[in-house]
């Protein structure tokens, strides 16, 4: 295992982008005092990184690091300087390798906004065992996808494991309430996602699977969640949700590194309830068929909405499920910002924050929150980063 001698928690990469500077805003009103919390911002321009520090009046003690995503050596100092990496560098596929490869290999920890299945799937079969053996912790998807769902499954199934000792077979996610919209990083991953799958059937076999960042050989059929239906157990209809197919993903990979805590026959989905009703149904239609945030009409990577617009943003997703004795069980967890970008930028730096100061029996590898995290980072949430978890009946 490497020994790191860290300057700095945490290095904000990519801090001048849309996300970066949110995180960098978040960092700056939570930990304006370098004993609380050693940070430091970076990427590739030495004039945009001055004048955010400018613009946020953060410490002189919030240094500036330079280093572009292509640049191994650059990346390789950085990452040495630092107990962990949060990046919102995207698409990953495209930016993201050089600097995860020089965490494997000076045992640092990494933690970014990865809804790229495909991507994750190569770098977890590429540096899997050389994380291992450096120590680095790796954790994808700590934004709105997928932390609010991988956490909310976990949440829910450990209150039902301590009240009958056995989890849910199968939890629906269900998204009751959101506003706000997807960053123009999601749409620049899913567009290259796609892109990539078309021209290697390889990607489009991973993107497929559901168990493909867990234990290809575990296979239980899975519900599609790709149709508009109504739910008769919650009087609504229910339309495919965009963010299903990474977190699902997700979620299947931190119950087989739980050791299937959650059953090896465990089943889950997410969808997007839209209501009762022809009003129901008609909005379950029109997204099943918005293709938009993969054209060419998404929202651009560095775009974003007001601030107005992200104070005014929210969701709320349940989740719930049958349990073999018959009763039902009922979880939510709740966000007061804009899931793209104001809950995000905050559940990342948390996550960051949590794996530079809280994981130091972590073993080195690749995770999903719920497995490098659980139940410190849900605190972490609740406390500072506006999330709510709670049990309902």
């Amino acid at each position: 295992m490497q020994e790191n001698t860290s300057k700095y928690d945490v290095v904000v990469f990519g801090a001048t982008g849309f996300t970066g500077q949110l995180v960098a805003e978040y960092l700056a009103q939570q930990y304006p005092a370098s004993d609380s919390l050693k940070w430091a911002i970076a990427g590739r321009n030495q004039e945009k990184l001055e004048s955010l520090k400018g613009s946020l009046s953060l410490s002189d003690d919030v240094d500036i690091i330079i280093a572009d995503s292509d640049d191994a050596a650059a990346l390789d100092q950085l990452t040495k300087a630092c107990k962990v990496v949060l990046t919102t560098v995207g698409p990953y596929q495209l930016y993201g390798e050089t600097l995860l490869k020089a965490c494997v290999d000076n045992g640092t920890g990494y933690v970014d906004l990865c809804g790229e299945p495909a991507w994750m799937h190569q770098m977890i079969e590429k540096y899997q065992e050389q994380a291992k053996a450096s120590g680095a912790k790796i954790v994808f998807s700590c934004g709105f996808d997928s932390v609010p769902f991988d956490l909310g499954v976990y949440f829910l199934q450990q209150h039902v494991i301590k009240e009958t000792s056995t989890p849910l077979q199968y939890v629906k996610g269900r998204v009751r309430k959101m506003q706000g919209t997807f960053s123009g990083g999601t749409a620049a991953s899913l567009k290259a996602t796609l892109k990539a799958a078309f021209a290697d059937p390889n990607i489009m076999k991973v993107l497929r699977n559901p168990f493909s960042l867990a234990d290809m050989e575990v296979a239980v059929d899975q519900p599609n969640g790709d149709k508009p239906y109504y739910d008769e157990a919650l009087k609504s209809w229910a339309a495919p949700f965009v963010m299903a197919a990474i977190n699902t993903k997700n979620v299947h990979r931190a119950n087989m590194l739980s050791a299937y805590q959650y059953g090896k026959d465990f089943q889950y989905d997410e969808m997007l309830l839209t209501g009762p009703g022809e009003k129901g149904e008609t909005i379950a239609n029109h997204v099943a068929n918005d293709k938009s945030l993969g054209s060419d009409k998404g929202p651009k990577p560095g775009e974003g909405p007001s601030k107005e617009e992200r104070e005014n943003g929210f969701y709320d997703v349940l989740f719930i499920g049958e349990h073999s004795n018959g009763n039902i069980y009922c979880a939510s967890v709740a966000g007061d910002k804009d899931p793209g970008y104001g809950s995000t930028s905050k559940m990342i730096a948390q996550s960051a924050i949590c794996l530079a100061t809280e994981t130091d029996s972590l073993a080195g590898g690749f995770y999903t929150p719920t497995p490098a995290f659980g139940n410190l980072l849900i605190e972490r949430l609740e406390k500072y980063a506006g999330l709510s978890f709670k049990l309902e009946s």
